[in-house]
């Protein structure tokens, strides 16, 4: 058998990571996430050092206390 070596191409991979394809596709999956959270939730995608990234969180106090009471974010995963 023939030894196979692999390199990665970090400067490839991290395009990958931080692209605007990664980025669509987290939206879709926060704006899924937010769907279902209900009112007062936003979402972010933002890029950062190594990758993108996509977040939903409470934008109201009442969303906020809603959230500590339910989990409703954990459960709208």
């Amino acid at each position: 058998m023939s030894k196979v070596k692999f390199k990665l191409n970090r400067k490839g991979v991290s395009e990958l990571l931080k692209g605007n394809k990664m980025q669509d596709v987290l939206k879709d999956e926060a704006k899924k996430v937010l769907n279902r959270a209900g009112d007062g939730f936003k979402m972010d995608v933002i890029v950062g050092k190594t990758r993108a990234n996509a977040m939903v969180k409470a934008d109201s106090p009442k969303a906020y206390y809603k959230n500590l009471k339910n989990n409703t974010l954990v459960k709208s995963l």
